[in-house]
C-alpha cells in the first residue's frame, strides 16, 4: 500500500525530513518532475529570499551541490527513459535510485551532525522507500565514514590527558561504529575491563549549530502548509534536545539513570558508564555484545516478536516509571540476543517529562482507549494546545483522526505492525490531502509531543520491518499505572518476578 500525498511521496518526505527529503525523493520516485531544490524547499518561502541570495555556510553549499547533482542526474535519467522500453525503463529507474541514494549517503555520512541524522531517519522511518534505497541509507545507522584513528587518539589525549596507548591496556584504533555525532572504539582498561569509548567528532558542535540555524525557515515553511502549527516552540524543543546531545556529561547522567533502574533486568540491558574515562566529549561505558538489527531480521518470527516486545516495554514503560523517554530509536542503537534480551545504546537524546506532562498522556489514553469518551478527549487536546477550541469539526471527526495513533492498543487482540501500518502513520501526520487532511491542517504539536512523535514513528518503522505481532493492548496495560494490568506474556511474568526481587532487596527482605 502506498500513501499518496498532494505532490507524491516527494512532498511527504520533504515535510517530514526537511532538506534531505527532496534528494531522497528522487531516489524513491523517478516520476518527480520538480527539481531537488524545489522539492526540498530550497526556494523562496515565507520571509527569506532565494537561496542564491541567502548567506550559506559550507554545509548548506554542499547540500545545494548535492541537490544540483541529483537534479542534473534526474534530467539525464528522464531523457534516457523517454525512449526506452518498459523493461529498460524499470532497469534505468533502479539504477538511478541506487546512484542517487549512494550519493546522498556518502555526502551526509561525511557531513555528520543533524543532516546525517535525517538520513538515518529516512532509512527506517519511511517504509515506502525501495529496499535498495533504504539499504544504502541504512549504512548511516552505524557505518558512517569515520574519522581517522590518529584524529580519534588526539581527541582522547586532549580530553583525558594521555594518548590512548598510554591510557588503556589495549586500544583499537579502528572504530566499531560511527554515526552522526561521534564514533566508538574498543579498549581494555588497566584493570582489565572491556569498554566502548565514544569520541565526539571535532567541529561537530559547529556543524550542528549550522544545521539547526536552518530549522527556523524549514518549520516556517511547514507552518504555511499547516496553519494550526506553532513552529517556535517546536524549533526551540528540537534545538534544546539536539544541543543537549552534544554534552556527553548529560548523556552519562541519563545513561546512569537508566542503568540503575534496569539493573539485572531479565530483558533490558543498559551498559554502565565508566566515569574515570568520560568527559563532556568522551563517553566510556561497558562494552556490550549482541547482534545488529540487520541480523535480527534473519531470525525467526518468534525471536523478532520477543525483541519488539522488549523495545516496546522499554520505550513506553519508561514514560510512566522513569518519567523519561529515550528519543533516538534508530536500529544502530540496539544489540540483540536470542530470547528477547536487548541492549540499549546511546542516551544522548533523553526527554524528561514533568508530572503534568505524564498526566496528560494518561488522560488522553483514558479518554480515547479506556472510556471511548470523545467529548472529553477533544476538551483535553484543546486545553493542551493540540487543537484550537473553535476548530470547525465535530467530536467524531476529531476522534477519527486521533484514533489512528491508538489503533494498535485500541482493542484487546493481536495486531501486526507492518509496512502498510507504518506508512499510514507517516501519512496521518503529513498528508494534508488525505481523508483527515482538513483536521491535520488545524493541529499543533506542543513541545512535550515533539520527541514523543519522533520515537513513536521511529518504532513503528522498526516494527514494520520486523512485522512485529503482539497483543499490544494487554502489554500496554501492564505499563499504564492507571490500569496496572497483570503480566500478559512470559516476558511480562519474568519482569514481574524481577520487580518483586528488586523491591524486596530495596526493603532489605
Amino acid at each position: 500500500m502506498q500513501i499518496r500525498t498532494p505532490e507524491g511521496t516527494a512532498a511527504k518526505l520533504a515535510i517530514g525530513l526537511g532538506v534531505l527529503a527532496g534528494v531522497i525523493a528522487f531516489a524513491q520516485r523517478s516520476k518527480v518532475s520538480a527539481s531537488v531544490g524545489q522539492a526540498t524547499g530550497l526556494r523562496r518561502a515565507a520571509g527569506p529570499g532565494p537561496v542564491s541570495q541567502v548567506t550559506m555556510g559550507r554545509r548548506n553549499l554542499r547540500l545545494a551541490r548535492l541537490g544540483a547533482r541529483s537534479s542534473g542526474r534526474y534530467a539525464v535519467h528522464r531523457a534516457r527513459a523517454t525512449f526506452a522500453s518498459a523493461e529498460r525503463r524499470e532497469a534505468l529507474d533502479t539504477e538511478f535510485q541506487i546512484r542517487t541514494a549512494q550519493d546522498v549517503t556518502a555526502e551526509l555520512g561525511n557531513m555528520k551532525g543533524a543532516m546525517m541524522k535525517l538520513g538515518q531517519m529516512a532509512s527506517y522511518l519511511d517504509t515506502g522507500l525501495p529496499d535498495h534505497v533504504r539499504a544504502t541509507l541504512a549504512s548511516l545507522q552505524h557505518d558512517a565514514p569515520p574519522m581517522s584513528g590518529e584524529l580519534a587518539a588526539e581527541q582522547i589525549e586532549r580530553e583525558l590527558g594521555k594518548h590512548p596507548d598510554e591510557l588503556f591496556l589495549e586500544w583499537d584504533p579502528v572504530p566499531i561504529a560511527s554515526a552522526s555525532i561521534g564514533q566508538v572504539h574498543r579498549a581494555i582498561t588497566r584493570d582489565d575491563r572491556a569498554v566502548a569509548v565514544k569520541i565526539q567528532y571535532p567541529g561537530v558542535a559547529e556543524a550542528m549549530e549550522s544545521d539547526l540555524n536552518n530549522a527556523d525557515w524549514l518549520f516556517g515553511a511547514m507552518a504555511a502548509m499547516f496553519p494550526g502549527l506553532q513552529p517556535g516552540p517546536i524549533v526551540d524543543e528540537l534545538k534544546d534536545r539536539l544541543v543537549e546531545e552534544l554534552d556527553y556529561t548529560a548523556e552519562a547522567k541519563s545513561q546512569r539513570y537508566y542503568a540503575e533502574f534496569f539493573d539485572r533486568h531479565p530483558f533490558i540491558h543498559v551498559p554502565k558508564v565508566v566515569d574515570q574515562y568520560s568527559t563532556g566529549r568522551i563517553l566510556t561505558t561497558e562494552l556490550a555484545v549482541g547482534a545488529r538489527f540487520d541480523e535480527l531480521l534473519t531470525w525467526s518470527e518468534e525471536e523478532k516478536n520477543l525483541a519488539a516486545e522488549t523495545i516496546f516495554r522499554f520505550s513506553f514503560g519508561s514514560i510512566y516509571r522513569l518519567h523519561a523517554f529515550n528519543g533516538d530509536p534508530h536500529p544502530g542503537n540496539y544489540l540483540f540476543e536470542k530470547g528477547g534480551r536487548v541492549t540499549f545504546l546511546d542516551f544522548g537524546l533523553v526527554k524528561r517529562f514533568t508530572p503534568s506532562e505524564t498526566q496528560l498522556f494518561e488522560d488522553l489514553i483514558q479518554a480515547m482507549v479506556i472510556e471511548h469518551d470523545l467529548p472529553r478527549f477533544r476538551s483535553i487536546v484543546e486545553e493542551n494546545g493540540l487543537l484550537r477550541p473553535d476548530a470547525p469539526f465535530d467530536d467524531e471527526e476529531i476522534g477519527e483522526y486521533f484514533r489512528f495513533f491508538y489503533r494498535y492498543v485500541y482493542d484487546r487482540k493481536e495486531v501486526t505492525i507492518d509496512a502498510e501500518y507504518a506508512a499510514a502513520g507517516v501519512a496521518q501526520l503529513f498528508d494534508t490531502a488525505g481523508p483527515q487532511g482538513d483536521v491535520l491542517k488545524e493541529l499543533n504539536v506542543p513541545p512535550s509531543f515533539v520527541i514523543l512523535q519522533r520515537i513513536t514513528l521511529g518504532l513503528m518503522g522498526l516494527f514494520a520491518q520486523l512485522e512485529a505481532t503482539a497483543n499490544w493492548r494487554e502489554v500496554a496495560e501492564e505499563l499504564w499505572p492507571f490500569v496496572g494490568g497483570p503480566p500478559s506474556t512470559p516476558t511480562g511474568h519474568a519482569i514481574e518476578a524481577w520487580r518483586q526481587t528488586k523491591n524486596q532487596s530495596r526493603l532489605g527482605i
